[in-house]
């Protein structure tokens, strides 16, 4: 050290390098949304964009979790339920519902959503494991973030699992 080192100077040298504290403590972006009174996560890569809930089509012999179709940028879009195809209640339409356009390789899908909660980067060590034996909503999960209350825990979807589980009981049919 210099005697003639400024402190900030001396902060800046005894400072981590930028990339090695980005490393330590790295982060994943979820676009997050609510549907009923359960609050969601999806990667943000799963994303293309947001919509207002239109005209749906139905579908007849289809999922009760395919509310229809929708017409998007010259493509048809299916809209799931998430919360009929979790087996969570049933996701009502109205004038303030969003879709979400999301995407996971080549499926492209619409999902409900009742209010748009923004994009969160969430610290890697602060997303739990999914909760143990339980439901079907369980197998969806990359993990879940905790709250401050009971409802302000975040459940993180794998959105392309869901996506394939959704077209696979599709198919089925």
């Amino acid at each position: 050290m210099t005697p003639n080192s400024s402190p900030l100077q001396r902060a800046l040298r005894m400072a981590p390098d930028r990339t090695v504290a980005a490393q330590a403590r790295p982060e994943q972006e979820f676009f997050c949304f609510r549907v009923g009174e359960l609050r969601f996560g999806v990667p943000s890569e799963n994303v293309l964009e947001v919509l207002r809930a239109g005209l749906l089509t139905p579908l007849p012999r289809t999922p009760s979790f395919i509310l229809g179709v929708t017409g998007h940028r010259g493509q048809v879009l299916p809209v799931v339920d998430l919360l009929r195809f979790l087996s969570k209640g049933e996701a009502r339409i109205g004038p303030r519902t969003r879709i979400f356009v999301g995407v996971s390789g080549s499926y492209v899908s619409g999902v409900v959503a009742d209010t748009v909660l923004g994009l969160r980067r969430i610290p890697v060590a602060d997303i739990l494991p999914p909760p143990l034996g339980g439901d079907q909503a369980a197998e969806h999960l990359l993990g879940v973030v905790q709250g401050s209350g009971p409802s302000d825990g975040l459940n993180l979807l794998n959105f392309s699992k869901l996506l394939q589980t959704a077209r696979q009981r599709a198919v089925v049919r």
